[in-house]
């Protein structure tokens, strides 16, 4: 009865605090948004399904010790302008597709990536997503390991269903607005998607510039 209540806890706080982090404007939300425009509701989860693949591979090497390695000036600042590269290479895909794009689910959808490959890019392309796993990510999945694989698998769970709520809520009103909005302000919608691709990629880019040169 008590490991259960741990368990229940550990569930909880985890399923909290990562929608505490989901709740956050980031380039992963902003692709959502533009993903489901295009292709519907179910861009949202699957873009998700991929972030929480992603997710569980490092959560695997964090549990073998990576994350002491990761966590080094130089490594991470080349992870940001990495990152930086990928979110303007995306935003520029966007902003040059706008204008062939309409609101029904056909047409021009070949040029962007999968949604469950979009959602491994859009999460390596934010060194910010890599930093929190390598800090506090990494203490909470110690935290939980206290309680045997349990406590990992509940941690896991908790935070990867906070991800997928949230996110198909986003992906469900973005494709049920569409019936309600024109293609005109379709395009200006997908472009303002790539922009803000584009701002938190020069973000990054600066980060890690300043990071590379401090140390």
């Amino acid at each position: 009865m008590e490991l259960a209540l741990i368990l229940a806890g550990i569930f909880s706080s985890s399923f909290i605090i990562a929608l505490s982090g989901a709740l956050m404007p980031g380039p992963l939300l902003t692709y959502t948004v533009a993903e489901a425009a295009r292709r519907g509701f179910w861009a949202g989860p699957i873009i998700i399904l991929g972030h929480g693949f992603l997710e569980l591979g490092l959560l695997i090497l964090l549990l073998l010790g990576i994350g002491a390695i990761i966590n080094q000036p130089v490594i991470m600042g080349v992870i940001a302008l990495t990152g930086a590269v990928i979110l303007w290479w995306l935003g520029y895909g966007l902003l040059t597709s706008a204008r062939t794009q309409r609101l029904e689910l056909t047409g021009g959808e070949a040029r962007s990536l999968h949604p469950f490959w979009a959602g491994i890019v859009m999460s390596l392309a934010n060194p910010y997503w890599l930093i929190w796993w390598v800090t506090l990510g990494l203490g909470y999945v110690l935290l939980a390991y206290n309680y045997g694989l349990w406590g990992v698998i509940f941690f896991f769970i908790g935070h990867f269903l906070a991800d997928l709520g949230w996110y198909s809520l986003v992906a469900l009103a973005v494709a049920q607005g569409k019936r309600f909005i024109s293609d005109r302000t379709y395009h200006g919608f997908i472009i303002v998607c790539g922009l803000f691709l584009m701002v938190f990629g020069c973000y990054f880019g600066y980060q890690g510039v300043k990071t590379l040169l401090t140390t």
